[in-house]
């Protein structure tokens, strides 16, 4: 496997147990569970490392997917971790993964 599907394979089981984590709970249930924010802070981190290995040219062939705010969002997670707000974490997870896995799914059968 190559690198670059290696790495969107990577990113897509991760935003699958994010998913997972977070089905059936709500943003309360979530505040008050260091668990499970635990468990979802750390997929997010593994979907920014990933990112960090695909190729340049592969994310440059690709400007519609985030790739900078992927890893963005594992720079401030890893370095900036007393400043992670819940509520960011929820609203990323509820808004922005749910299309991502299905663009990264469709990008995957395009990966040799």
């Amino acid at each position: 496997m190559s690198r670059d599907k290696d790495a969107t394979v990577d990113i897509i089981n991760a935003i699958e147990e994010i998913m997972l984590s977070m089905d059936g709970v709500s943003f309360t249930q979530l505040a008050a569970n260091r668990e499970k924010q635990a468990a979802i802070l750390y997929f997010l981190i593994v979907i920014g490392e990933a990112t960090k290995r695909l190729s340049k040219g592969f994310r440059a062939s690709h400007p519609e997917i985030d790739w900078g705010g992927m890893a963005g969002m594992r720079d401030i997670l890893t370095h900036q971790y007393d400043r992670v707000d819940i509520q960011v974490v929820w609203d990323v997870a509820q808004t922005d993964l749910p299309p991502l896995l299905e663009s990264l799914r469709a990008l995957l059968t395009k990966i040799p």
